[in-house]
């Protein structure tokens, strides 16, 4: 009798034991890249971005019309003259390190992202005069001037709430140890290697999370990042190449999502920093003659087996703020030549190509080398990690930089940070007094006909000078294996973590 109930208790204990194993779930993310630094106020990469979003709540975010919806915010209103916007706040929501988000924590993060050195928020939230605490769950913005995309802002990074008291006390090294009041809490970052979040029981949503942990793995190689998800090591992949789709429909284990991206993918040509003066910089019917030189549809079949969008701004073609007015134009290389002719340059054009590290990224490179040496430009590729090319962009270490661009809900998310004169990243130190006019008007009306109209004559500008040569629309591809369920692509191409279940 003794020996049944032992074999009981251990039949019962093991159970336990194995109940428990069961219920510990990780979702393992596979990112293109390592992020740069976890501190919303510092942070620029899109990597970054789809890490923050399971950690990090924002005052609103987005759905999958691009309706901006509620978060850590309950409701908005502006005011008739457009200077003032009022938010009421979530109440009993907390920061990772258990203290209240209310209106004060509200109030600092708000004054962190505009005042903090070296912050990337600061421009995006220029028209900012001051915040006011009106009572503990609302805060009241006053701004300088309207500034339409303010709400659209306030759903990315310089909508992200930090712990006051966290972030004081870590000061610029916030980012090595983050506290937010996301769904996620921060546990531990080995560089090149994981990010590693785990469940936050006082999460104001927590009855939608569903995964104990969420682990970050950076795999540059995308054919590696596959292998991985067939393999079973990771659970959801971004960007699976385009070549790609086809394998990934075909395993009858995996599924994907896919959308065409807000942002752009271009090359930023440098006019007011390159120290060396190239052609480039020089003369806007050089930079023209590299335009007339690409074939952007040919990029787009040959790359990307025609799965992406080409392009000529930024916005795609489908975009509500795309002026049709100006159309993506083919190839003409008897052009390209001539507007070199007449900007007296000598072929071949010597230009330092700086090009981030990536299979894709990469091809694309080579193709408009290739394209480009028919018109007589040498584009001199040189391959770079991104966080690298990044520091020698700002510092206008290059001539021509291939950048991409995850975009963002509001036209002016796309524009303003890389065009005006005064935009921190401004690579290409373009400095054009009508551009400026048209982005800062753009900021002060609401209505989208007039917006549109303003948009009109910056693209005009831009398409003549050229500061950023526009290439095409990246579509936005996530696999992830059919255990996985409850994942929605949303618009911005980041992922959400909420609501996610593993069978």
């Amino acid at each position: 009798m003794k020996k049944i109930r032992l074999a009981a208790t251990a039949a019962a204990l093991l159970l336990s034991l194995g109940t428990a194993v069961q219920a510990q779930t990780t979702l393992r993310i596979g990112l293109a890249e390592d992020p740069d630094i976890l501190d919303p106020s510092m942070a620029r990469t899109y990597v970054g971005r789809i890490v923050f979003s399971a950690f990090c709540d924002k005052l609103f975010d987005i759905d999958e019309k691009l309706n901006i919806v509620p978060q850590l915010a309950l409701s908005q209103e502006t005011s008739a003259d457009g200077k003032t916007l009022t938010i009421k706040l979530r109440p009993g929501a907390k920061f990772h390190d258990g203290e209240p988000f209310d209106a004060e924590a509200a109030k600092f993060s708000l004054e962190r992202h505009l005042t903090f050195p070296g912050s990337f928020r600061k421009p995006e939230l220029a028209s900012l005069d001051h915040v006011e605490v009106v009572d503990p769950l609302t805060i009241k913005l006053v701004l300088k001037s309207p500034f339409s995309p303010l709400l659209a802002q306030l759903t990315d990074r310089a909508g992200m709430m930090v712990s006051p008291k966290a972030a004081k006390a870590e000061g610029d090294k916030f980012g090595l140890h983050p506290v937010c009041a996301g769904p996620y809490k921060f546990v531990e970052r080995v560089q090149q290697d994981r990010i590693v979040f785990e469940k936050f029981a006082d999460y104001w949503n927590k009855d939608n999370v569903f995964i104990d942990k969420v682990v970050f793995q950076p795999i540059v190689d995308a054919t590696v990042r596959l292998a991985n998800l067939k393999s079973g090591g990771l659970d959801l992949i971004e960007r699976v190449l385009a070549t790609d789709i086809k394998d990934v429909r075909a395993d009858s284990r995996l599924k994907l999502s896919t959308a065409i991206e807000l942002g752009y993918q271009g090359i930023t040509l440098n006019i007011g920093k390159d120290k060396a003066k190239g052609p480039l910089s020089q003369s806007a019917k050089v930079r023209q003659a590299l335009d007339w030189s690409i074939d952007r549809e040919a990029i787009n079949q040959v790359v990307f087996n025609g799965e992406f969008k080409p392009g000529n701004q930024w916005v795609n073609p489908d975009h509500p703020y795309y002026q049709s007015a100006f159309p993506v134009h083919g190839r003409d290389i008897a052009k390209a030549k001539a507007l070199l002719k007449e900007a007296g340059v000598t072929p071949p054009v010597s230009v330092d190509f700086m090009v981030p590290k990536g299979a894709e990224t990469e091809a694309v490179a080579q193709v408009v080398q290739s394209m480009a040496a028919e018109a007589g430009f040498d584009m001199k590729i040189r391959v770079t990690e991104f966080a690298t090319s990044l520091k020698q962009a700002e510092a206008g270490e290059y001539q021509a930089f291939m950048l991409a661009w995850s975009g963002r809900i509001d036209p002016d998310g796309n524009a303003y940070v890389f065009l005006h004169s005064n935009a921190p990243q401004n690579y290409s130190a373009w400095v054009n007094a009508d551009a400026d006019k048209a982005l800062d008007d753009a900021r002060l009306v609401s209505d989208m006909a007039q917006r549109k109209a303003i948009y009109g004559k910056l693209a005009k500008v831009e398409l003549d000078e050229h500061a950023i040569l526009y290439i095409y629309h990246r579509r936005i591809i996530i696999a992830h294996t059919t255990r996985l369920e409850g994942y929605k692509q949303m618009p911005d191409g980041l992922v959400r973590v909420v609501g996610l279940k593993l069978k």
